[in-house]
């Protein structure tokens, strides 16, 4: 009996190797060719190394948490404020007032002010629209608030994190992949900047909220640096859609900026007020807005 059991322990810890190694190879094969195809695309390859600037500030943000076990509120509402701020300050320089110029450019609709904000506009309300459809299908776990979606309460609530995180990223992700297709590389690089300014102390908040809800140090800090990979995606997405047209451009920024500011206003905003530190997180806002107005004009 007790030769059968190791025999048929040998042979699934075997299948478990050769179920590894085919998906280990058909991972490397899928990333070579993804690298292929940015490398031939210097726009695409632009968005991806800025987009990857970001994950990796992400990524530096969780380090304190392996050394600190807990934020303070108080800073931790601060450093929400901030980066709404700063997010609001992107919206408004980085995508909206560019995605005007270049609807007029483009002589949208006959070119005019009015032509260009209404592509603007529609195109900030389709990305509101879509982040909210997202939030309301996919099951996710706000830090405070608690599950949402549906099918919520089937998932455990590591992955419910999970999914909340990316739906925070995926725009900011987005937006820098569609400023680098503008073809305004120090405005997308301002745009960069200041998102990865800003992923500091987010990729902080997103450990800490991990710790406190009671996971372990190492694997919160995991977490919170995975958080990032949707970033770089984001943005090789969104320049691999609008860099191959210029009538996608307008639309591609203003969706960018109405998903954007989805986020600011359901997600970020809510979180920064819910423990009664509103100045604090005000505070944070208009610095993080005030930094990357500086930031985009200065180098934009």
């Amino acid at each position: 009996m007790q030769i059968v059991l190791y025999t048929q322990r040998t042979d699934f810890s075997a299948r478990q190797w050769i179920g590894l190694v085919i998906v280990s190879a058909g991972a490397l094969a899928l990333a070579f060719r993804f690298y292929q195809f940015v490398r031939t695309d210097p726009v695409v390859w632009s968005a991806l190394l800025g987009g990857s600037v970001a994950a990796l500030a992400t990524a530096l943000g969780t380090l304190p948490v392996l050394f600190s076990q807990k934020l303070p509120d108080r800073l931790q509402d601060t450093l929400f404020g901030f980066g709404a701020g700063v997010m609001l300050a992107a919206c408004a320089f980085s995508l909206i007032i560019p995605g005007l110029d270049a609807a007029r450019t483009a002589g949208m609709f006959g070119g005019g002010s009015w032509a260009a904000g209404g592509v603007m506009s529609s195109a900030i309300l389709l990305g509101g629209i879509a982040l909210m459809l997202l939030d309301r299908v996919l099951p996710h776990e706000h830090f405070i608030k608690g599950p949402e979606g549906q099918t919520a309460h089937r998932l455990r609530r590591t992955w419910l994190f999970v999914f909340a995180i990316a739906l925070h990223n995926l725009p900011e992700g987005l937006a820098i992949g569609v400023g680098y297709a503008a073809g305004n590389g120090l405005r997308a690089d301002a745009l960069a900047t200041g998102i990865a300014i800003q992923d500091v102390p987010e990729g902080l908040v997103v450990a800490v909220a991990l710790l406190a809800a009671g996971y372990r140090r190492g694997f919160a800090v995991f977490i919170g640096m995975v958080s990032g990979v949707v970033e770089p995606l984001g943005a090789v997405l969104g320049a691999a859609v609008v860099g191959h047209s210029v009538l996608l451009l307008p639309w591609g920024l203003g969706f960018a900026a109405g998903a954007m500011l989805f986020v600011i206003s359901h997600e970020i905003i809510p979180e920064s007020h819910r423990k009664g530190h509103e100045s604090f997180a005000t505070s944070g806002l208009m610095l993080g807005f005030v930094l990357m107005m500086l930031l985009d004009t200065a180098l934009g």
